[in-house]
């Protein structure tokens, strides 16, 4: 999708699972945003997330879940650019996993 954008510092994608193909002519690798070295900022958009987190019966789950919504953007800026896709996808999931678990 964004392959080479050495420019592209923040994206803005909705909270789903799968949202990333894996690249078959890259080894099984998800590649979107492979050589994006600036790439450090991911904002979630659709509002879902923030609805459920606010529904969330106990302090702690709230916070907990605002934590990890946030922790993309502390790791991200770390993270090698081969494997920045990977890393997005595998926040997504842990994200969507405990709100799962929370509801």
């Amino acid at each position: 999708a964004f392959y080479g954008c050495e420019r592209l510092e923040r994206i803005a994608i909705p909270l789903k699972r799968d949202l990333f193909e894996i690249d078959d002519d890259f080894v099984d690798m998800y590649t979107q945003f492979h050589r994006c070295d600036q790439l450090k900022t991911v904002d979630l958009v659709g509002g879902a997330h923030t609805k459920t987190v606010a529904s969330f019966h106990m302090e702690n789950w709230r916070t907990e879940m605002e934590e990890e919504i946030n922790r993309i953007n502390q790791v991200l800026p770390d993270t090698q650019t081969r494997d920045k896709t990977d890393e997005i996808k595998q926040w997504m999931d842990s994200v969507l996993d405990k709100m799962d678990h929370y509801k």
